[in-house]
């Protein structure tokens, strides 16, 4: 091992050990309640329930695959070595580790930030953070030992390790997906029939499906995410070093390959630098730290990565193509920002609209869901164009191909606007945590002031998991376009002719794939939660005493029925990602599937926006008509903004982020079958 690889393995390794001394933080902290420690257990327990049920499905076609692509693969490239094969084997199973111990860390965290906010806002913060920093620094170093590991193991080439971002992309969409299916089946029965139908609030334990709705909050917002967020980052660097091997080549500069790997451990450093500047007045505003901790680890990121890229690739150029992935991921924040927070227009708009009746809340909710996609599309263009150029002025000052040095500027800018993605993925797991809290201390009957006091963690938890979601997008477009160029450079297409009927055929294909999948998630949701709805009712008709807490619910019932609903509804719509490539391949070649990822990426990336930021501006007119707005709880305008919430549930809690996946997922399947489909295709 080299002086780089070491610093990259470092890096893993450091992000490992603070998540592992902050897990450790969390658990030693002692909760000295009864009644919250009872709700935390079943909320643990049936998160842990669900899981082991839905990593015992992915296991099997997991196997299935692993068979598949030895035979394919392994046996006839490589004598026997089971490169591929070897190398999904751990993607997925490292996939799925990241979203276990994401998990499991969150649900020890939410009843003790819950019981911390009785004596101490300042260790109600820290807990809450550390609890989401886990799943953050954990992801990001797991993948980066992952991937370095292998591809030293792997005789140090990039192409080897293609099969572990494609077994982190495929069990990471079964993870999503589940959980999405999972916790909006639970919230949508909780929130109609418990706050439209019987008028009793968020997180009554008086609800039966009060306890499904907060393990939902976990299987999909902290495991689901967590194994999404893993995927991401693997499919980034792999994607990335393989860009980097015709530089590497024409160099002999080792380093170009590398650099994917030492962007993200200097990231990881950044994010560890500014958790030491989360400070600030939690009293008066708990987003204040956590705001400073991301400015801080910013401005750690924009320093870092300037002698990073001069001291490797030893160009201002790319350093300027880094600092537009920077200033990328700060303007798709405050665009999310905009288009969700109580206080700006379009929030205000649904508010408004929901005075008339469901049907104009609905309307104006999704208008601006369709409006919020236009800033970020050109935020996007505008980066890969500027990074190409900076990227092709540095090819030319070395005598390079400009459209080589081109290509990999796009790559270092999506290295930039990741380098911030650990912090980010903590904010991001902060959300669920406080969420959770919110409902323990609501369901344990604690004093109004320690409600009120975790309901603003709450409230800031609900504009983190939103701004999160929109950066999370917008650096997916970004990979999705990166793991396009490493599929060109694998199968050796320089130009891809949209006029041949195949290829045209393949963008139409393309573009079709996420809508297809959207209905089969939406629809999965809504059929769950048609079950659950009626179970909730038929407690309240049958169990004498439920309203007026003198009876226990049956929580276990409705925990069954999102669990049975999303094992039953993953499958199907998972494999949408698999087969239309693999069909597209075979019949009509390599050039196709290039095809089909462009159309693919194009849409899923505009739909995801539209469905992320449109749910989220939709709950949070929900909520700002909750703090008092047009009435307040009980109105006919808060009725008809529950309604317009349950809409959005579905596409910002399942089918939105699950797309973020599968544009990846098309991406690094390709990847691995090119090879495949430029041997035998039918056509």
């Amino acid at each position: 091992m080299d002086i780089w690889e070491i610093y990259a393995l470092m890096g893993g390794l450091a992000a490992i050990a603070t998540a592992v001394y902050m897990a450790l933080y969390i658990n030693r902290y002692e909760v000295k309640d009864d009644a919250m420690v009872e709700i935390y257990s079943a909320i643990r327990e049936g998160a842990k329930a669900f899981l082991r049920t839905q990593y015992r499905t992915i296991t099997y076609i997991a196997v299935i695959i692993t068979i598949l692509l030895y035979l394919s693969f392994d046996i006839r490239e490589y004598g026997g070595i089971p490169y591929i094969s070897l190398g999904f084997v751990l993607g997925a199973l490292a996939s799925l580790a990241a979203g276990w111990i994401s998990m499991d860390v969150a649900t020890q965290a939410n009843v003790r930030a819950a019981y911390s906010a009785k004596t101490d806002l300042n260790e109600t913060l820290k807990i809450s953070l550390y609890g989401g920093m886990v799943m953050g620094l954990f992801n990001v170093g797991l993948s980066l030992i992952g991937i370095i590991s292998l591809y030293i193991l792997f005789n140090r080439d990039p192409i080897l390790i293609v099969g572990f971002g494609f077994g982190a992309s495929l069990a990471a969409l079964f993870a999503q997906l589940g959980g999405g299916i999972y916790t909006k089946a639970a919230d949508i029965g909780a929130d109609l029939v418990g706050k439209v139908e019987a008028g009793i609030p968020e997180d009554d334990p008086r609800n039966p499906a009060v306890i499904a709705d907060n393990v939902g909050d976990n299987v999909g917002d902290v495991a689901g995410r967590g194994a999404d967020l893993f995927e991401s980052m693997s499919a980034e660097n792999i994607g990335a070093m393989i860009i980097g091997i015709a530089l590497s080549a024409a160099t002999g500069n080792i380093l170009f390959i590398l650099f994917p790997l030492l962007a993200r451990a200097t990231g990881i450093f950044a994010t560890l630098l500014g958790m030491l500047f989360v400070k600030g007045d939690v009293e008066k505003n708990p987003f204040i730290p956590l705001k400073n901790g991301m400015i801080a680890t910013t401005i750690f990121a924009v320093i870092g990565f300037y002698f990073l890229v001069i001291g490797t690739l030893g160009s201002i150029y790319l350093y300027g193509a880094a600092l537009t992935g920077v200033v990328t991921s700060v303007l798709i924040l405050w665009i999310t920002d905009y288009y969700t927070s109580y206080d700006k227009r379009p929030v205000k708009e649904i508010a408004e609209a929901s005075q008339t009746g469901p049907a104009t809340n609905i309307l104006t909710g999704f208008a601006v869901g369709l409006e919020s996609t236009a800033l970020p599309v050109l935020v996007i263009v505008t980066v890969l164009l500027v990074s190409f150029i900076l990227g092709n002025i540095f090819a030319l000052e070395y005598g390079l191909k400009p459209f080589i040095g081109g290509v990999y500027g796009t790559a270092v800018a999506t290295m930039g606007m990741l380098s911030v993605a650990g912090m980010i993925l903590g904010l991001d797991g902060f959300g669920p945590i406080v969420d959770n809290a919110g409902g323990i201390t609501e369901m344990s009957n604690q004093p109004e002031e320690v409600r009120e006091k975790v309901d603003k963690f709450d409230a800031v938890g609900n504009t983190t998991k939103a701004l999160t979601k929109g950066y999370a997008m917008g650096s997916a477009g970004l990979a999705a376009l990166l793991l396009f160029e490493a599929y060109l450079d694998i199968v050796g297409i320089e130009e891809l002719n949209l006029l041949s009927i195949g290829n045209l055929l393949g963008v139409f294909i393309g573009g079709l794939l996420p809508f297809i999948f959207s209905a089969f998630a939406i629809r999965a949701v809504s059929n769950a939660a048609k079950t659950m709805i009626e179970e909730v009712r038929r407690q309240f008709r049958e169990i004498p005493g439920i309203l007026e807490g003198k009876a226990k619910p049956d929580y276990a019932k409705c925990v069954a029925i999102s669990t049975l609903a999303a094992q039953r509804n993953m499958v199907l719509p998972s494999l949408i990602p698999v087969l239309g490539p693999l069909a597209m391949g075979l019949i009509f070649g390599a050039e196709s599937v290039g095809a089909l990822n462009i159309g693919a990426t194009v849409s899923g990336f505009i739909l995801a926006m539209l469905m992320n930021t449109g749910g989220a501006s939709w709950d949070n007119a929900k909520k700002l008509i909750e703090m008092g707005l047009y009435g307040g709880k009980g109105s006919e305008a808060h009725k008809a903004a529950v309604v317009g919430d349950t809409v959005g549930d579905p596409m910002k809690d399942t089918a939105g982020p699950s797309l973020h996946i599968l544009i990846k997922l098309v991406n690094t399947f390709s990847l691995v079958f090119g090879p495949l489909f430029l041997i035998f295709h039918l056509l």
